[in-house]
């Protein structure tokens, strides 16, 4: 049991204060699914950073700054693949033709070594069994929802996934692990979490203008936010497993 989190501000209307206050309130709510490790993703001028420690999130020190528009966040409850042993922890970090994306998990895959052995996937000393996500995208030498379908088909196990691209293009692939997102429409603000008391506990404790309208994500959804707020939508097979959850919100 872990916890996905975090924020698209894609008309720029929170300072760099605000969003660190944000994704700080949403990580510790999310500590009811994981102290063992805390880790965020976001994109600067710089690239894509990635801060990850063996930390429950109350311990973390996180600062965003303003450039970063959409963070992604993870606090986890390590299964597979010790929490100290930091490359271990969410998010993850792949390349595609030297372009960078972040992926973080919530679940367990339990045909990752078979799936490294089938396939020819080069061996990693990362032990996460969510590490096959990175490897199965990377292999497709693409990243887009034909890949992330693939990648989805191909695991068996639990999970939601979200993916972070390079040009702030945040994806959500839902399978049977439960997943909230909201959005403010008069603000442009999206926020996200793996279930929505911990999305409530954190925007409750924040003053972010107007309603927030409910985005359903259903098993078998992907989901493509770009960094004008903008949606695509796609799907993958759900033959492998039944999904009986499904959020709402307010």
């Amino acid at each position: 049991m872990c916890c996905l989190f975090g924020l698209i501000d894609y008309r720029g209307t929170l300072t760099a204060k605000q969003k660190t206050r944000l994704i700080r309130e949403l990580s510790i709510a999310a500590e009811v699914r994981g102290t063992d490790a805390t880790g965020i993703a976001y994109n600067t001028e710089h690239g894509l950073q990635i801060y990850k420690r063996p930390l429950p999130a109350h311990r973390m020190r996180l600062n965003i700054p303003s450039s970063a528009k959409v963070i992604m966040g993870h606090t986890r409850m390590a299964t597979q693949g010790r929490a100290k042993k930091n490359e271990n922890n969410h998010p993850f970090r792949g390349s595609i033709e030297g372009k960078q994306f972040a992926l973080a998990h919530n679940g367990v895959l339990y045909n990752d070594y078979q799936l490294r052995r089938l396939l020819r996937l080069p061996a990693s000393k990362i032990e996460t069994d969510s590490y096959i996500a990175v490897q199965l995208i990377e292999q497709k030498n693409t990243l887009d929802p034909s890949s992330l379908k693939y990648m989805a088909e191909q695991v068996e196990g639990s999970f939601a996934f979200t993916v972070l691209t390079d040009r702030d293009g945040l994806y959500f692939v839902k399978g049977d692990s439960p997943l909230c997102l909201v959005l403010f429409p008069d603000t442009g603000i999206y926020v996200y979490a793996s279930t929505e008391e911990i999305l409530r506990n954190a925007i409750g404790k924040m003053r972010l203008a107007g309603t927030p309208q409910s985005v359903t994500l259903h098993c078998g959804d992907i989901l493509k936010i770009d960094v004008q707020g903008e949606q695509e939508q796609d799907t993958f097979s759900t033959e492998q497993f039944f999904c009986s959850w499904s959020p709402y919100f307010w």
